[in-house]
């Protein structure tokens, strides 16, 4: 979509997000971005969490190397961290740069806050998009143009106990759909409180990637209505919701399910269909003596290797900064192979770039390697705002079958209906720019 085509869509957004800074200002969130410091760039960087906390070890060669900015990291809270940057767009009071997720970044092109950057990456001797996991980098492209640098990459895929598979008299992970159910099968006993695996009925990631195993995509006609109905989509649904039926998950919260490492080493579940976060938390949490019964494997797909979910999140550059070229700077820096390894060594967040891979603890990690080979057989979701109220509304129609509610015929004809109204005003966005040409 050109730029010039969204007029419509960017008035009606800038109005209701206007309307929440008024609340949101009253009530100090907003905080001014850009300042000099005795004669040097102050650079305004948000992240999240634990990446905030890493910036501080990381930066110092970044300052030392450029005595002319001072970086300033805010640490923003997950839960809020959306709402503030809408926020903030609202109020004209963005930083300079920030870590954005994937599934955010459709939003913020859409109201035009995110400055392209193709042409610096065209010129940059350090950013290679070639080293970078091909769909990954995908993510970042948006109606042909580069808005975001990965950061930091995650997909899900299987934490497996070893033993209970060998026990079983399986040698090897699944690795197709029909191995998978019988490895479930052997694995799931409720009447002693054991299953093949734990797969909260909260979270949408897991089935999100079950769908993104099939050839037919999750939205059609340019994004602009939903393709639940779509026999790939029924066929992913059918699987995950039979799981639950022949009782080899159950049909549990991850509130419930309460602490799922110490479950898993337990034995309870057989399989964790998680991300590369719980490597540490696994190591961290399970005694020395169970480490060897764990281990990970890449998904397995409907007939074959299975596909996962691009999942991660990139940095980018505000429009309305006035510091890009130093925003830039910082950019290139992060993205070095070897500072990404350092941020691996401090947070366990996985590097974008295959370089970055072929050094330091990552290479000598063999739970991470099957990462690595996911990361190679990744897709992004569809690039649209509304991503992220589909995939909810998606979970929603999957505990509706589960509890027996609707048919998976049914969950998914509701499903699109509800679909395309969220996306109804994408399409009218859509339809009055081709009128236009």
């Amino acid at each position: 979509m050109k730029r010039g085509a969204r007029p419509a869509l960017r008035q009606a957004q800038r109005a209701v997000l206007r309307a929440l800074a008024v609340f949101c200002v009253a009530g100090g969130l907003l905080t001014g971005c850009h300042e000099e410091t005795g004669g040097r760039q102050t650079l305004t960087f948000w992240t999240f969490g634990r990446e905030g906390e890493a910036m501080q070890a990381l930066l110092a060669p970044f300052e030392q190397a450029h005595p002319d900015i001072q970086v300033r990291v805010q640490q923003l809270p997950l839960s809020a961290a959306h709402q503030k940057l809408l926020t903030a767009y609202a109020g004209g009071s963005m930083p300079d740069l920030m870590q954005l997720g994937n599934t955010w970044l459709p939003e913020m092109v859409a109201l035009d806050a995110v400055e392209p950057l193709d042409a610096r990456v065209a010129h940059s001797t350090v950013i290679q998009p070639a080293d970078y996991f091909d769909s990954i980098w995908a993510t970042n492209r948006i109606d042909g143009h580069l808005y975001g640098v990965p950061w930091y990459v995650d997909t899900r895929l299987l934490f497996y106990r070893v033993d209970l598979l060998r026990q079983a008299g399986f040698d090897h992970p699944p690795r197709t759909w029909a191995e998978w159910r019988q490895m479930l099968a052997a694995l799931s006993d409720p009447a002693e409180h054991r299953y093949g695996i734990l797969l909260p009925t909260n979270e949408y990631e897991q089935l999100m990637s079950l769908a993104l195993e099939q050839p037919d995509p999750l939205l059609r006609d340019g994004n602009r209505y939903g393709n639940f109905e779509s026999a790939g989509f029924k066929r992913a649904l059918s699987f995950y919701v039979d799981t639950f039926r022949l009782h080899q998950a159950p049909a549990i919260s991850n509130v419930v399910a309460g602490n799922p490492w110490e479950e898993f080493g337990r034995g309870v579940y057989a399989f964790y269909f998680s991300g590369p976060w719980n490597i540490g938390e696994f190591r961290s949490r399970l005694p020395a003596s169970a480490q060897s019964t764990w281990d990970t494997a890449p998904l397995p797909g409907p007939d074959g290797p299975g596909t996962g979910a691009a999942g991660g999140a990139s940095l980018v550059i505000f429009r309305g900064s006035s510091h890009k070229e130093a925003a830039w700077a910082l950019i290139q820096y992060l993205s070095e192979p070897a500072v990404q390894r350092r941020f691996y060594d401090l947070v366990g967040d996985m590097p974008p770039r295959r370089s970055a891979w072929a050094g330091g603890a990552l290479s000598r990690d063999p739970k991470a390697q099957a990462f690595r080979i996911q990361l190679e057989h990744v897709k992004p979701t569809p690039p649209v705002p509304e991503w992220e109220r589909i995939a909810n509304e998606m979970q929603l129609a999957a505990a509706r079958v589960i509890a027996g509610e609707l048919s998976v015929d049914q969950a998914c004809a509701e499903l699109d209906s509800r679909v395309d109204a969220i996306l109804e005003k994408r399409r009218w966005v859509l339809d009055h720019r081709e009128e236009g040409r």
